[in-house]
């Protein structure tokens, strides 16, 4: 088991709608699901679920200042079952053949309107529901996901809280959590064979806390290091100019930029830049995109030479901006279904891989539930070791039966070389 496996268990221990229909050869209005064939007693489907097809819903941010991953995590779904449906469909444990239905739901990255969102869902009859952006707002409503015993899986944060078995038995997240991404960071930082001075910035929730948690717990009693500046801000926040032109002061070498707003972090690029600061920088992998963060916000000269010394982040999946994933079959046909079902581009947000990534454990647990139960479906879901899901990086799989980790639980701490991201194992290699 590698450090950060080891690390992030001890860590989890401690720790309007839009809707698109996925159909295909389907009767009209669906019938009951198939009672039990052992005869012992009847199963009662599940609401969402009928022998013809089977809804999921996706709250995510669909506008706002988060619109961009937030698209993402629903497309890569939304692409991947269209193409399963227009092949007829997927053939269920339970030996019947149904299509998957996404409706997506915005919630602007807003808790309130999140937690009307499930609301909404329950009314709508999802099956479950997941696979969206953002901890306070998949947090706004877990517990009325496990009240109404519905499941809300594969959820994109890093927050511990969804992989607790125990405190959120309805739950599962998708990718690693946060203190393992700080972690990364910290334990490269802490073998380097110089010194650095280090400035924190984060945000004012589990969100900033886990990563800066992470990395302090990395780098606890490391004599090359020191922590000379350490700044908060709220999701909410306009601007974040002022705090990185306090930090900008304290003449760190390395900043530790645990940013989730997409346009926050492209203006500290920018804005550090302005101020003639040049540290290397640390970003969380759901903001650290080439096209849709690092390009706009100025990383990468005219000449195409890096404007910082360094820009690190951490993956798990494969990056659809990059000729290999291009040039493979695989990814054809990803850009392809990306295309004819979505209006999104694929590539300058890496949730789109996570979201088809997400849709193919869906679709690991469909095969496997027996009965047209939510009971069931958690069952099939938290039974999965082993698959190796398209886009994973070499040597990655999904393994869903690790009580306090998600479904994806190995990282790569990666350098951006001016096009794209190449593994790292030493600060400055």
């Amino acid at each position: 088991m590698s450090t950060l496996r080891r690390r992030a268990l001890g860590l989890a221990a401690i720790a309007g709608v839009a809707a698109l229909v996925l159909t295909a050869c389907g009767r009209d209005g669906g019938t009951p699901a198939p009672e039990d064939t052992d005869g012992d007693a009847e199963v009662v489907a599940s609401p969402g679920i009928t022998d013809d097809n089977l809804l999921f819903g996706i709250s995510t941010p669909l506008t706002g200042a988060t619109a961009g991953p937030g698209n993402c995590t629903a497309d890569g779904a939304i692409a991947y079952f269209g193409t399963k449906n227009a092949e007829g469909g997927i053939e269920f444990g339970d030996g019947v053949t149904r299509t998957i239905e996404i409706r997506k739901y915005d919630d602007e990255y807003n808790p309130e309107r999140s937690a009307a969102n499930f609301q909404q869902m329950v009314a709508d009859g999802v099956f479950a529901a997941g696979i969206g952006l953002g901890t306070p707002t998949n947090r706004a409503w877990r517990d009325a996901a496990i009240e109404e015993e519905v499941p809300q899986v594969l959820v994109m944060t890093g927050d511990p809280l969804f992989n607790d078995r125990e405190e959120s038995p309805w739950q599962l997240g998708l990718v690693p959590i946060y203190q393992q991404e700080g972690a990364a960071f910290g334990e490269v930082l802490a073998a380097s064979t110089e010194d650095h001075k280090v400035a924190i910035l984060f945000q004012n929730d589990d969100y900033g806390q886990g990563y800066v948690e992470g990395f302090k717990e990395a780098i606890e009693g490391a004599g090359n290091i020191e922590i000379v500046g350490e700044l908060t801000y709220e999701p909410s926040a306009p601007s974040l100019e002022g705090q990185i032109t306090e930090l900008s002061a304290t003449g760190a070498d390395v900043l530790f930029h645990a940013v989730s707003v997409v346009p926050r972090a492209i203006e500290n690029l920018q804005k550090a830049q302005s101020l003639g600061w040049f540290p290397s920088w640390f970003l969380p992998s759901n903001t650290a995109s080439p096209g849709g963060v690092l390009t706009p916000g100025g990383a990468v000269a005219a000449d195409g030479a890096l404007v910082y010394p360094g820009i690190y982040a951490v993956s798990f999946s494969a990056a659809a901006a990059s000729p290999p994933f291009q040039e493979s079959e695989e990814g054809q046909a990803y850009f392809a279904a990306i295309e004819e079902y979505t209006e999104n581009d694929g590539f300058s947000f890496p949730h789109c891989v996570w979201s088809w990534i997400a849709a193919q454990i869906l679709e690991q647990a469909f095969m496997e539930m027996e009965e047209p139960t939510r009971e069931s479906f958690m069952a099939a879901l938290l039974a999965i070791d082993g698959f190796e899901a398209q886009f994973l990086l070499p040597g990655g799989s999904i393994n869903t039966t690790t009580d306090g980790l998600p479904a994806v639980q190995d990282v790569v701490l990666q350098s951006f070389n001016g096009r794209g991201y190449a593994n790292v194992e030493s600060f400055g290699g």
